[in-house]
């Protein structure tokens, strides 16, 4: 399937990006999100052309800073990021010759992509989540952290001593505290066996504390009932990540039931955050390694959302 170099104008400046469309006419199309932290327009291995195939374009970009492209993505809030997927979607329709187009974002992508569906509601037709929390920011940080530590064998009282760090941090910085005055603070406890993981990345440059402080406002589960389209929520059910339960229940409380019949929600077995297994193979490629229900199960999503004959 062609690739076709482009760019997404954006605030922090032209964003490199890499559009992928079917041999034939597009029946619809995609704007993919990336995560958390540094991502270009290289990454989503095997997905576009999987995607193409089926008579799906894609679009795919750089953040701020990465491949070439200019910004600083740790100085983003989640209201860039999703200025940014709406521009994709304007570049991706004009370019690829689609009307119905949407966005799928992986993990913070997941965010990411409800928030512009909210924010602009006449231009994002579906929208598909990967590993992305229906849970706020705080909350899910605050597990994964959990999670990790006990992974590690820390007894409960380093747990509940990292945690609560974890928490007064959070506090702090919602507050409106200087990122540098808490990273500061935060070098006390450089000696506790907690330590290299509660104040580890991304919590251990004052940088991307600022950038963790705007993400903290967000709340998914308070924007889900104006969602304006179709939804698709992914999760691995052994995601270290994410709180699975918690973010199921929000679904099934807060999600609109107008899209009952093309809604969709799938927890796929014995896959992680990015519904493959953990630690992955690495004598394979991580596409050759996704859960055998992801890409069925995506492309009936599409085949309700975005059919051959409207």
């Amino acid at each position: 399937m062609p690739d076709i170099d482009t760019v997404v104008d954006t605030a922090a400046g032209p964003l490199n990006a890499i559009l992928c469309t079917p041999e034939g006419p597009a029946r619809g199309g995609l704007v993919l999100s990336d995560g958390s932290g540094p991502a270009d327009r290289h990454a989503w291995q095997g997905v576009p052309q999987w995607l193409a195939a089926r008579g799906i374009a894609t679009l795919r970009h750089d953040k701020p800073g990465c491949g070439g492209s200019p910004g600083d993505w740790r100085h983003q809030t989640f209201a860039d990021r999703a200025a940014e997927a709406i521009a994709a979607l304007a570049v991706l329709r004009k370019q690829a010759g689609v009307e119905r187009a949407g966005l799928i974002g992986y993990s913070q992508g997941g965010w990411v992509s409800l928030l512009a569906a909210v924010t602009v509601p006449d231009h994002v037709d579906f929208v598909v989540t990967v590993g992305g929390p229906f849970v706020g920011v705080e909350e899910q940080e605050r597990t994964l952290l959990g999670r990790v530590m006990r992974r590690h064998g820390l007894a409960e009282e380093s747990v509940a001593a990292g945690l609560a760090w974890a928490d007064e941090r959070a506090a702090r910085l919602a507050a409106g505290e200087d990122p540098a005055q808490v990273y500061a603070d935060q070098a006390r406890f450089a000696g506790d066996d907690w330590a290299a993981i509660v104040c580890d990345r991304p919590y251990d440059t004052p940088e991307e504390l600022g950038f963790f402080a705007r993400m903290l406002p967000f709340d998914p589960g308070a924007a889900l009932p104006f969602l304006p389209c179709p939804l698709m929520a992914f999760f691995g059910a052994d995601d270290e990540h994410v709180p699975v339960e918690r973010s199921l229940a929000v679904l099934g409380d807060r999600l609109p039931g107008r899209y009952r019949g093309s809604n969709g929600v799938a927890v796929l077995p014995g896959v992680g955050h990015m519904l493959y297994p953990v630690p992955p193979r690495a004598d394979m490629s991580v596409f050759a390694q996704l859960s055998p229900g992801f890409l069925p199960l995506l492309g009936a999503f599409l085949d309700r959302v975005a059919p051959d004959h409207p």
